[in-house]
């Protein structure tokens, strides 16, 4: 039987109709998506080379069985080489080209007549064959193209080096038997093409219009864990696994963990968090830990702090991996915790701009947790009162409120490092801002304490950085 590949488009949907996906999010979505079987991970349109850059590299890392696919822009043989220099080190890869292919969607989103369309067909597809040995081309639109153009450019895609093509109902308003048909005459007109289909859900027709696609000889469906945008994950592989001998066809989906993963992906994509609030991603919970001994080199301490998300200069990486080689020297391991606090106590220590002054927390089981915040910036107080989900979060938020900027929490880890009624509390706040992470670190009897100083730390970090650019 033929093995259909899925292909998941659940995080190309991000911020769209759902809350948008923190970078580790992203991460562990990729990873249950790959642990799961999918052939494919489609990741959000490149826009931004340091944040969308980062991405993809620990992608690469994170996944291991699935092809990361990027959707590339239109014409920009730059950026396109750089997008395959981040997924270098991926184990799949495929760089895909989505253009329009109807008369109104040419016009009216790229301005272009049918032959200037194909003439940036044919450009981006030979960019990304030309650093890419997989190259997708997915035809917008398609429904609703006219379709000797449709055949013409997808012909195109083909002999500028697209390995697949896809066929786009974007309309979604194209009956199971019609996009069968459709699929048929494609499939005739471009023989040994592996031929992809989406279909948009509006009118709710994707999952049946899958199911026709594959029976009519379509190789690749693009579904979504979560959402009703287009075909479903659970229902389509669910329906192949129990029916796909009649149709020639099975489903690469591990079926034991379809349930409880999707149902995971559905918790992490409707989550209820405070778009306000600091804590957009939790508290890392040691999925991703590691260890070092004193036998790893300067080059394997740096390459941890990349999986931690840290860009070390090499001046910065040459402290840490002295703080680290003290420690390693007394221990059996390092865990990668621990390394993230020698990070924040070794690299990029700057002269505050922000001083902490005074701080008065309101808190209780029976009343919404109050901070009220004084920092010192020069000679200068300034203030800050917010309400928060807790006393750690309303401090975070008030310090937001003084600087006038929210950057998203990567990380916040608090210990003690001392025993007895008077122990000491160590915080470390891991600050995510244009694409890069910077750690503070924060220790005080009082933990609310230890984690303003370690936020406002964190925070001197990326002043120190945007002022000096």
């Amino acid at each position: 039987m033929r093995s259909i590949r899925i292909s998941d488009i659940t995080m190309k949907y991000d911020g769209k109709k759902r809350a948008p996906f923190t970078y580790r999010e992203k991460l562990e979505l990729a990873k249950k998506l790959d642990a799961l079987g999918v052939s494919a991970i489609e990741t959000p349109r490149f826009q931004n080379r340091l944040t969308d850059g980062l991405l993809l590299k620990s992608l690469s890392a994170a996944v291991q069985g699935a092809a990361l696919t990027v959707a590339v822009p239109a014409g920009d043989a730059e950026t396109i080489g750089y997008i395959a220099a981040c997924l270098s080190e991926a184990k799949a890869k495929r760089l895909q080209v989505a253009l329009p292919v109807s008369t109104v969607q040419m016009e009216y989103l790229y301005h272009k007549k049918p032959e200037g369309m194909l003439a940036l067909i044919r450009e981006t597809v030979s960019a990304c064959k030309a650093v890419c040995a997989d190259v997708e081309f997915c035809a917008e639109d398609a429904g609703r193209s006219d379709e000797p153009f449709l055949l013409q450019a997808m012909r195109e895609a083909v002999d500028a080096g697209a390995t697949t093509v896809t066929y786009c109902d974007t309309a979604g308003t194209r009956l199971p038997e019609e996009l069968a048909e459709a699929v048929t005459r494609v499939k005739d007109a471009l023989p040994g093409v592996p031929l992809g289909v989406w279909i948009s859900n509006d009118v709710y027709m994707a999952d049946a219009g899958a199911l026709a696609a594959v029976k009519a000889g379509a190789a690749e469906i693009k579904v979504a864990a979560v959402g009703s945008e287009t075909t479903s994950l659970k229902r389509f592989s669910t329906v192949l696994a129990a029916r796909g001998e009649t149709i020639g066809a099975e489903s690469p989906i591990r079926m034991t963990r379809l349930t409880r993963t999707t149902d995971e992906i559905a918790v992490l994509c409707g989550s209820s968090r405070s778009l306000s609030s600091p804590f957009e991603d939790g508290v890392r919970d040691g999925t991703d830990s590691f260890f070092l001994t004193k036998a790893d080199d300067l080059a394997a301490v740096t390459k941890a702090a990349g999986r931690l998300g840290y860009t070390l200069s090499p001046e910065d990486a040459d402290r840490v991996y002295a703080a680290f080689l003290r420690v390693a020297e007394k221990k059996e391991s390092v865990s990668d915790k621990e390394l993230d606090v020698l990070i924040a106590t070794s690299a990029l220590q700057v002269p505050p701009t922000y001083t902490l002054d005074s701080y008065v927390i309101n808190s209780g089981n029976r009343i919404t947790s109050t901070s009220h915040v004084r920092l010192l910036h020069g000679d200068t107080v300034e203030a800050g009162v917010c309400l928060g989900d807790g006393p750690i979060d309303a401090s975070f938020l008030a310090i937001e409120q003084i600087v006038g900027t929210h950057y998203e929490l990567d990380d916040f880890q608090i210990r003690a490092v001392t025993e007895g009624r008077e122990a000491m509390g160590e915080a470390v706040v891991r600050l995510r801002s244009a694409g890069k992470v910077y750690a503070g670190r924060g220790i005080s009897t009082d933990i609310v304490g230890a984690s303003i100083h370690a936020y406002v730390n964190a925070l001197n970090k990326i002043v120190y950085e945007e002022n000096d650019a």
